[in-house]
């Protein structure tokens, strides 16, 4: 499943191709098998409170979220061979290096997370 992802608070679009990690096999997995990711992707992993960039080949931004989708914390270019964490928080959202200071994004931001995936209405 692919979600667009709006700051609500700045009215700005984050990104247009949000993925999502919710079984243990893909939380696991992240973006490690990824060699970087494109301006308006990235992923967001729930549930979560804090990853690492172990063996990852390229830094992310990480945006810590609480159930409400209102951002705890914000954390800009998390480079490889590195872990954060923020406990408060319900999931994370994995971004492109750059996205957080592109488009704003500080502690207490709300997000809006919508699907981009088609619906078969037959």
């Amino acid at each position: 499943m692919n979600f667009r992802v709006k700051n609500v608070t700045r009215d700005v679009l984050i990104g247009d191709h949000i993925g999502r990690a919710d079984s243990s096999a893909e939380r696991r997995t992240g973006l490690l098998k990824h060699s970087g990711l494109e301006q308006g992707s990235g992923l967001w992993i729930v549930p979560c409170e804090a990853v690492h960039t172990f063996f990852m080949k390229f830094a992310i931004d990480v945006v810590y979220l609480d159930r409400r989708l209102r951002v705890r914390k914000a954390v800009s270019e998390l480079v490889p061979w590195r872990f954060s964490g923020c406990l408060p928080a319900h999931s994370v959202l994995e971004l492109p290096a750059g996205t957080i200071l592109r488009t704003g994004i500080v502690k207490g931001d709300e997000l809006a997370f919508t699907s981009t995936d088609a619906v078969n209405l037959s």
